[in-house]
């Protein structure tokens, strides 16, 4: 038996009428929305902060780096073999900033002080006092007053031994730790800027200009770096800046190709053509308008750029083509332990110490590249 039209037609407007509960009822959505104030809407960096802290291993990587860092910058202040502050026949003395004569203290040379010395202490503390750092050696300083021959064991004077030449180890570690950091982050971000300078012009005009650039950098690419390095270095000293500069030469092209791919995507943009159309320049369409949307999925390569300087600089220093002689390094480090097997806290801690700020920043670099993921940013969090 066939249903009636006119009860199917009821039926069918019944169910698309929207059923207005009373404003009494609790279980209707504008009462349970009435005075609740609507969550804040969180900015996009806001919410990629917000992405960054859920992922805990990172967030907490970032804090004990930035903590490491922050105990190592200023080394002069933690390891060194001059007092923090002199306190003599009233009056107050800096060491760590300024260089006094032994007659400063009624010695009887011309000559800085030694501070280390037992004679100078006791004039000192004939008139005053002495506040050292909590290690009692600089990078260089040489520990005279070992029992037993260099290399020796670590013991309550050197926490970490000391190495074949008879300096802290632990000095050398703070000091190792914060140039190998700062190596880093200046090559990591100059090389940046070039590679992301060199990819936006590649895709942004293409052509014969990305052609030309292509073959370039496949040219340049192919030197051999090494054997250049070992050149350089038997004919100059190669200094923190040297080395800097000829590193700079070959690792800005890690960042070229992800630019130039994001600039020939982004360049045809509606936007991009508007701009273009009402006369913008391209230096300003490449700042304002392509650059912003190509530098995030760069951002997340940072990290991992960071950890491959660090790596680069300690290779170089266990090979002997890095920091000259003496120079505190971490990689240095690890070419003593090799050379000295019968002193295995020499190469574990070297080992421990690269380990541990290679692991750190790994997983800081997880963290970012999370962060950045447009699924976690606009799909999961508001």
């Amino acid at each position: 038996m066939s249903p009636d039209f006119s009860e199917v037609q009821g039926s069918v407007q019944d169910a698309a009428t929207p059923v207005i509960q009373p404003e009494g009822d609790v279980t209707s959505g504008a009462a349970l929305g009435a005075g609740v104030p609507a969550a804040p809407r969180l900015s996009l960096a806001g919410r990629r902060w917000g992405n960054f802290r859920a992922n805990r291993r990172a967030y907490v990587s970032l804090w004990i780096f930035m903590v490491l860092f922050a105990l190592t910058l200023p080394a002069e202040l933690v390891a060194n073999d001059k007092p923090l502050l002199v306190r003599y026949n009233g009056a107050l003395y800096f060491p760590v900033f300024k260089g006094y004569a032994e007659t400063t203290f009624g010695g009887d040379f011309e000559s800085e002080a030694d501070y280390r010395d037992p004679f100078v202490q006791e004039l000192i503390k004939e008139g005053g006092w002495l506040l050292w750092p909590p290690v009692r050696f600089s990078f260089d300083t040489v520990n005279y007053d070992l029992d037993r021959p260099s290399p020796a064991p670590p013991s309550r004077q050197n926490l970490l031994g000391t190495d074949d030449q008879a300096r802290d180890v632990l000095a050398r570690v703070l000091y190792g730790f914060r140039v190998s950091i700062l190596f880093a982050l200046i090559l990591t971000t100059l090389s940046s800027a070039v590679g992301i300078a060199a990819g936006a012009v590649q895709g942004y005009f293409g052509g014969w200009v990305d052609l030309g650039f292509q073959r370039f950098i496949e040219i340049w690419g192919g030197i051999p770096t090494l054997y250049l390095l070992i050149i350089l270095s038997s004919l100059v000293r190669t200094t923190f800046w040297v080395l800097l500069g000829f590193l700079l030469l070959f690792s800005w092209m890690g960042l070229v190709g992800l630019v130039r791919a994001e600039v020939l995507r982004a360049r045809n943009f509606d936007f991009v053509r508007a701009a273009r159309a009402l006369g913008v320049s391209n230096t300003g369409i490449m700042l304002r308008h392509v650059l912003p949307n190509a530098l995030v999925a760069t951002l997340t390569f940072l990290p991992f750029t960071l950890v491959g300087a660090v790596g680069i600089l300690a290779s170089l220093d266990f090979l002997g083509f890095g920091f000259p002689g003496g120079a505190p390094s971490l990689g240095e480090l690890l070419n003593q332990g090799k050379r000295n097997l019968q002193a295995p806290w020499l190469g574990l801690t070297g080992f421990f110490v690269l380990s541990v700020m290679l692991s750190l920043l790994v997983f800081i670099g997880e963290g970012v590249r999370d962060a950045f993921d447009v699924r976690k940013t606009f799909g999961g969090s508001r």
